[in-house]
């Protein structure tokens, strides 16, 4: 059987010096069915490995539960990285960040008392360990040493930004090595003194997290590990974006430079992103440094493919660079992406979101307020209801809105108080009386940072004009699944109206243009122009949030979840849209750039 091992100056494979040439592609964040396509482009790169992160919060949305079917079957994915003659590198962290919603962690540890994450406590190890006993079978037989293609298996991720408890880590281990894994060991720090020396164990191979000044960072990281070979196992050749700001771009030139010194110096390297995909559904994460910054629903990264699958300019300079390195065969590349497709579908039925909440549902009655996380509801929109009744002005004031608060009063909208704006009250109407009503949308759980983990809804306090409301029902919306919506739309008659206003579920149906791809559906890309805010399903399955504020313009609808004909289209407007269409356009907008 294969061995790969650490040895004092190289990766060894077989007995061999061998130079990881990684690309960072997450299964989680592309269609199954197009897997194989986007390994096969990382190889015609001049990759020989891909790296992925094992985001524990998807495969087990509940303690009971764990997943690894579908887009989450992993088994599948390493089959076909081995079936591509390629390597592979997993970070199961239990915490991976990776701008992903909580960061991979479960927001239900806490429901279990947990006192903290990413620390020896004994409730968080408990669950990390069966955490790690579900992913045994489909890791340790899947290792190099036993015909497999996993080489390194990385411990936490960047844990010295966070902490340094050396016994959490050293308990990461033998957990890791108990279910059976055998390769080598890594972690990863951004190359400073202080995370490098608290993010790792002696026993660990120690890597660094970089995007330029490749000779300062390996020089900084050789101290710290000074045998073996040295490995940027994070190199940043774009950016993420949140709502309301550039999309992030760099260079070509100056990335490709970047690149060929780091492998000039004889560096391993994994190019984070390879290939970026998408964050659908409600997966995205967030920041907050002092403000709260969701993440957009594409993660293009500005990567070397694109969010569609399609090899960009830097892929070919990046390709130019590696050929330096490794030979390259100039007839294997990728074929020429598709033309893209242009076309105008009308969304014949509406609906206000008031009149589907007995589908979505159950109501729950609290004599205090209770956040989401209180109710078991772990993502996306809770509504609140309680009744009020106020003479003369009056004001609303919230403890903390996590994250979107659309307020209404007997169904009427009074305003929208933004996490992001810091903004947690609003005046009432003269005699506001009746049933108040608060739509809440958890917009992405922090991943990064003190705020992991920090529970979504109204925190603290709900007053008017200082007196406490303490009597609330709470309506968890479930969206996973949208078909009971769509079943009430069905019988609905179509709508006459020519705009829609918000909250409410939009619905349309259209055909594919002729002639059909004979290879199977091509990918469309859908405009958001003229809508607000809200939330796309193409065939029951979630595309992911928009928003007017940008940068993001459309979203991606990957080809394998279309059909011939028959498609259905489902749009949760949140505040108005001027047309009741929508467009596909021929190519992706992500928005306004900056360097």
């Amino acid at each position: 059987m294969p061995t790969f091992t650490i040895g004092e100056q190289d990766f060894m494979l077989d007995g061999q010096p061998h130079r990881i040439l990684s690309g960072a592609l997450h299964y989680f964040r592309v269609h199954p069915d197009q897997w194989a396509d986007r390994i096969r482009k990382a190889r015609q790169m001049g990759l020989n490995t891909i790296e992925t992160y094992i985001p524990w919060n998807a495969h087990a949305p509940s303690p009971e539960a764990f997943d690894a079917t579908g887009g989450l079957d992993l088994g599948r994915f390493l089959d076909l990285v081995a079936a591509e003659g390629m390597h592979a590198i997993v970070r199961p962290g239990p915490y991976i960040c990776a701008e992903w919603d909580n960061g991979g962690l479960p927001a239900w540890l806490f429901d279990r008392g947990a006192a903290a994450i990413r620390a020896d406590d004994p409730v968080y190890m408990a669950a990390v360990t069966q955490y790690f006993d579900q992913l045994a079978p489909i890791l340790v037989p899947r290792q190099v040493d036993g015909g497999g293609p996993i080489i390194l298996i990385q411990i936490e991720n960047e844990y010295g930004a966070y902490g340094a408890d050396r016994f959490y880590l050293e308990k990461l281990v033998k957990i890791n090595r108990e279910i059976g894994l055998t390769v080598p060991f890594t972690t990863v720090d951004q190359p400073q003194d202080d995370m490098l020396a608290n993010g790792s164990l002696p026993e660990l191979h120690k890597t660094g997290s970089f995007g330029s000044r490749a000779a300062e960072r390996l020089e900084t990281l050789r101290r710290h590990q000074p045998t073996g070979p040295l490995m940027c196992s994070e190199f940043w050749v774009g950016w993420f974006d949140h709502w309301g700001a550039h999309h992030h771009t760099t260079t070509v030139e100056q990335s490709a430079r970047d690149l060929d010194v780091l492998l000039g110096l004889g560096a391993s390297v994994n190019i984070y992103m390879f290939h970026g995909g998408t964050n659908f559904g409600l997966t995205n994460g967030a920041n907050d440094k002092g403000v709260y910054q969701p993440i957009v629903t594409s993660y293009d990264y500005d990567a070397p493919l694109d969010e569609a699958g399609n090899p960009t300019p830097k892929y070919w300079a990046f390709r130019e660079v590696i050929s330096k390195y490794t030979e390259l065969d100039d007839t294997d590349v990728p074929a020429p992406p598709r033309p893209g497709t242009a076309m105008t579908v009308p969304l014949t039925q509406s609906l206000p979101l008031w009149d589907c909440l007995d589908r979505l549902g159950s109501w729950t009655s609290h004599g205090g307020l209770r956040t989401t996380d209180d109710v078991g509801h772990y993502s996306g929109f809770t509504l609140y209801r309680t009744r009020i009744d106020v003479s003369g002005p009056a004001v609303l004031d919230i403890g903390e809105v996590r994250d979107r608060a659309q307020v209404f009063l007997n169904r009427q909208a009074l305003g929208t108080l933004s996490r992001d704006h810091h903004e947690n009250s609003l005046a009432l109407p003269s005699h506001a009386s009746g049933t108040l009503e608060i739509l809440v949308e958890d917009q992405g759980r922090v991943d990064y940072g003190p705020r992991l983990g920090e529970p979504k809804g109204l925190i603290g306090a709900v007053r008017i004009n200082g007196d406490t409301l303490r009597q609330w029902d709470l309506l968890p919306l479930r969206l996973q699944d949208i078909t009971p919506v769509t079943e009430v739309l069905a019988e609905a008659p179509p709508s006459q109206d020519h705009a829609v206003a918000g909250p409410a579920f939009a619905h349309g149906t259209f055909d594919l243009p002729e002639p059909a791809d004979p290879t199977g559906s091509a990918d469309l890309f859908l405009s958001t122009d003229g809508w607000t805010k809200g939330v796309v399903w193409i065939n029951g399955f979630c595309l992911g949030r928009y928003w007017s504020r940008g940068p993001q313009a459309t979203l991606y609808v990957p080809g394998p979840l279309l059909r011939k004909q028959g498609n259905e289209i489902m749009v949760l407007e949140l505040q108005a849209a001027s047309s009741r269409a929508v467009s596909f356009v021929a190519a992706h907008h992500l928005g306004h750039t900056e360097f």
